[in-house]
């Protein structure tokens, strides 16, 4: 007995020293918000000094969570100091741009992912995850460190910054071959194009954009069904409100084929009712403000606390700029009055004077101008279809 005492003793001075030899994590690692633990890691400089200068401190400071993937100041280091710098240069778009795509909305551990997973960022185009002998690849950045938990969300840390698709594919649009001798000299004949010229030059138009993002599905086979890609090609401008695949898929399937059996009717009125005449960026937008569609309707605009709608759908991505528009992402398809859908469905075409009427909405506040005037609504509708088509912004297995 009295042997059996002394192992137990013996035992719970081997465990309590052992207690006070762990590591203890200190209390704030857990309190700490995602801006706050990369400030305190001391490794993310020029990715802190980027979100600061994009105005993007309180949303990362939000309520979350939010899963980060973030570029180290030697990933941002690879980057050709003039990028970085015409980055920092236009803060409210390329920059949010670039930096909402390393955001993915909830929290995703390491252990969520999978090979060939893809995921919709904040921005509204998709990453996609890479598994290999061990070692894990966001796009074709290295996961260097994973798991680093925060009060709103969690960071995996990266060693290369990821652009968007929509981005990549209107830099290569952009870029121009090694000019020849005969080139050279039409150039010299060449007027040189203004600046605002050559910003409209690097950008994709709404079609475009759509297409590069590769995650609307669902509306793309509409622009295709109302035969209205080539229409989303006008002068413009526009905005649109593109839904996702997820936000088609919570209609109905009898209701979706309806749609797509009809698609000079309906379909065309519900797309049209997704566009606006104009370039309207989200610092347009006020609580309660109403704004004309090309469907002839109105749409409402609520603000608060926990973001934007347009209807009842949430405005999940913003200010996607565009060479004649912009796109904002929304979650939820949204639908026409049933007294104003249903008339104008059963009318077959409109005509100029309807369509120029329907282009100069008087209760929203707009910039970059009024849409062109020699647009029928047909042309339109088929804008408005393949902008939302082509917008493909959200990814084909979200993740919780």
């Amino acid at each position: 007995m009295k042997l059996q005492m002394r192992k137990l003793l013996q035992l719970i001075v081997v465990l309590a020293l052992a207690l006070s030899l762990a590591p203890v994590q200190p209390a704030f690692a857990q309190d700490a918000d995602i801006v706050d633990t990369a400030v305190a890691a001391g490794s993310f400089n020029t990715l802190v000094t980027a979100v600061q200068a994009a105005g993007l401190v309180d949303t990362l400071k939000g309520e979350g969570p939010f899963t980060v993937f973030a570029p180290t100041d030697e990933a941002f280091a690879k980057l050709p100091a003039e990028v970085l710098e015409a980055a920092l240069a236009d803060p409210e778009g390329l920059l949010t741009q670039v930096l909402l795509y390393h955001v993915v909305p909830g929290k995703v551990m390491s252990t969520d992912l999978s090979d060939g997973l893809e995921a919709a960022t904040a921005q509204g185009e998709s990453v996609t995850f890479t598994i290999a002998d061990g070692k894990a690849m966001v796009n074709n950045a290295n996961i260097v460190a994973a798991d680093v938990a925060a009060s709103n969300g969690v960071i995996h840390v990266i060693d290369t910054v990821i652009l968007p698709p929509s981005i990549v594919a209107a830099a290569e649009a952009a870029a121009t071959p090694v000019a020849t001798e005969e080139v050279v000299a039409e150039a010299a004949a060449t007027p040189m194009p203004t600046e605002e010229a050559m910003a409209e030059a690097a950008m994709a138009d709404i079609v475009d954009t759509a297409v590069a993002a590769g995650n609307f599905n669902t509306l793309v086979a509409a622009v295709q069904a109302a035969g209205l890609v080539d229409a989303l090609k006008g002068e413009g401008p526009f905005t649109v409100f593109a839904p996702t695949d997820d936000a088609f898929a919570k209609l109905p399937q009898a209701t979706i084929d309806a749609l797509l059996a009809d698609p000079t009717g309906d379909l065309t009125q519900i797309l049209l009712y997704h566009v606006v005449p104009g370039k309207v960026m989200a610092a347009d937008l006020s609580d309660g403000l109403e704004a004309t569609t090309l469907q002839g309707g109105a749409v409402t605009f609520k603000l608060s606390d926990s973001g934007a709608m347009v209807n009842d759908a949430n405005i999940i991505a913003t200010d996607i700029e565009t060479s004649n528009g912009v796109i904002h992402v929304i979650d939820s398809v949204i639908l026409p009055p049933a007294a104003e859908a249903a008339p104008a469905a059963a009318t077959p075409a409109a005509t100029e004077e309807m369509a120029a009427e329907s282009m100069a909405p008087e209760q929203m506040p707009v910039t970059g101008g009024e849409a062109g005037n020699g647009l029928n609504i047909a042309l339109v509708a088929g804008l408005i279809v393949i902008v939302l088509g082509g917008l493909a912004v959200v990814s084909r297995r979200r993740l919780a």
